[in-house]
């Protein structure tokens, strides 16, 4: 039974267009590359492009795993923590979690 992990964050209001689109790199960067690091995690992908001015979120994480207990044990993998704590956190004023099963 696979897992939909989906995440929209909303970025710092302070933060510059051109900061703004490093940082939107950054954590796209940093959460794809965790696919064959973090067991489970079978998909990620982080949406920054095509945003349109209808909407009231600045990033899109759309992440798959294989199972809820894979969803439980990426929240606390320490290559994701890393993500978190340093590309994701410091940059952004609200998330916006979805988990379903598929």
């Amino acid at each position: 039974m696979q897992v939909k992990h989906i995440i929209l964050w909303t970025l710092r209001p302070e933060l510059s267009e051109e900061e703004k689109e490093t940082v939107k790199q950054n954590i796209k960067e940093g959460l794809e590359s965790l696919v064959g690091t973090v067991p489970g995690l079978l998909k990620c992908q982080v949406n920054i492009h095509g945003r349109l001015s209808s909407s009231n979120c600045d990033v899109m994480l759309d992440s798959t795993l294989e199972s809820p207990e894979a969803l439980q044990a990426y929240a606390i993998h320490p290559a994701h923590v890393a993500v978190a704590e340093t590309k994701v956190k410091p940059y952004t004023v609200q998330r916006v979690c979805l988990d379903y099963v598929v």
